[in-house]
């Protein structure tokens, strides 16, 4: 016969119990938390970036007298129980549990990245890492050219020109429907199809809101150096650089290439600057460290540094840069 063992939640851990104190925290990455940082954290180990403790489902966090409950728990007599396994969130006295790994939740202005599902009639639907597909309205793209005009008959029997099945694209969240469903847009220069890289895809949680999502590591980083996309959604693009000119409509920008099917021929250079670029950026996400631009531009200059190209971090290397860049000992169990 087997029996059960009811078995209390254990204490709350700390992510300061596996990352040491040296592992530094760039300012991009401080500015994303927006939470007081007295009282509570003394009390329950810390809400900050640098001591944020995880939960497991029905642990006990705090009394619900003192702090109003957010996403993530519930209240079971006088005291806000976690619903999921996450870290602790903690905006003035609302307590809120984010989940170590879900779905992407968007909100109005987010950038994400995405794939083409389907055409449909004067829409698109689009795989944008949510719970449901995003809808991208023909209303809401640029023609090609740039031209700005209402759009006709002839343009909706042209969408598959634009955008077809399996075109990845970079957008912005415009609304959000009554289902939930993501509206998204693609009405600035900065915005449209996206060529000459691939795709990464990391948990969402790692992608902070910043002020741009767009970034570039200049040469010699490539011959024209690398672009990167971080996508609010989990979805991270890497391609070849551009000016920013060229990015945003100024001079050199080809109006009529915005929804080309075809890659501009790139370097063996290039491509193994995509490539190592991709590696630090998977590297950084395996470990759950929070990616940002001032991140990503070390990592790079590091590898630089130490003569690192395509196809060379290996274990000792990655232990290394994580060491040195993050500030993170990994040790290897035997």
């Amino acid at each position: 016969m087997f029996s059960v063992t009811s078995i209390p939640p254990s204490s709350t851990l700390s992510f300061a119990d596996d990352i040491p104190s040296s592992h530094r925290k760039h300012p991009a990455e401080l500015d994303a938390m927006d939470v007081d940082e007295v009282g509570f954290e003394d009390e329950y180990g810390g809400a900050g970036p640098s001591k944020r403790t995880i939960v497991t489902p029905g642990e006990i966090i705090t009394s619900s007298k003192e702090y109003m409950r957010g996403h993530g728990t519930y209240v079971e007599d006088v005291n806000v129980v976690s619903s999921v396994t996450g870290t602790i969130d903690r905006v003035n006295k609302l307590i809120s549990v984010k989940p170590l790994r879900s779905r992407y939740n968007p909100e109005v202005g987010d950038l994400v990245i995405g794939r083409i599902n389907e055409v449909g009639p004067q829409r698109w639907r689009v795989d944008a890492n949510g719970r449901q597909d995003a809808v991208l309205m023909l209303s809401s793209v640029n023609l090609p050219g740039g031209v700005q005009r209402r759009k006709i008959e002839s343009d909706a029997l042209k969408m598959r020109e634009f955008l077809a099945e399996g075109d990845l694209l970079v957008a912005e969240v415009q609304s959000l429907l009554g289902d939930g469903v993501m509206s998204l847009h693609t009405r600035s220069l900065k915005y449209g199809k996206l060529r000459n890289g691939f795709l990464i895809t990391v948990p969402p949680q790692l992608i902070r809101r910043l002020k741009s999502h767009f970034h570039h590591i200049p040469p010699p980083c490539g011959p024209t150096g690398v672009d990167i996309i971080l996508g609010l959604n989990g979805f991270v693009w890497v391609s070849s650089g551009t000016s920013q000119e060229r990015r945003e409509g100024g001079e050199g920008f080809d109006a009529e290439g915005v929804y080309s099917d075809r890659n501009d021929d790139i370097t063996p250079e290039g491509r193994q600057a995509i490539s190592l670029i991709a590696n630090l950026i998977k590297l950084l996400a395996r470990e759950g460290v929070p990616l940002t631009e001032t991140l990503i531009g070390e990592a790079y200059t590091w590898a630089a540094k130490n003569g690192l190209g395509i196809g060379t971090l290996n274990e000792e290397v990655e232990e290394r840069l994580l060491s040195e860049v993050v500030g993170l000992d990994i040790t290897k169990s035997s």
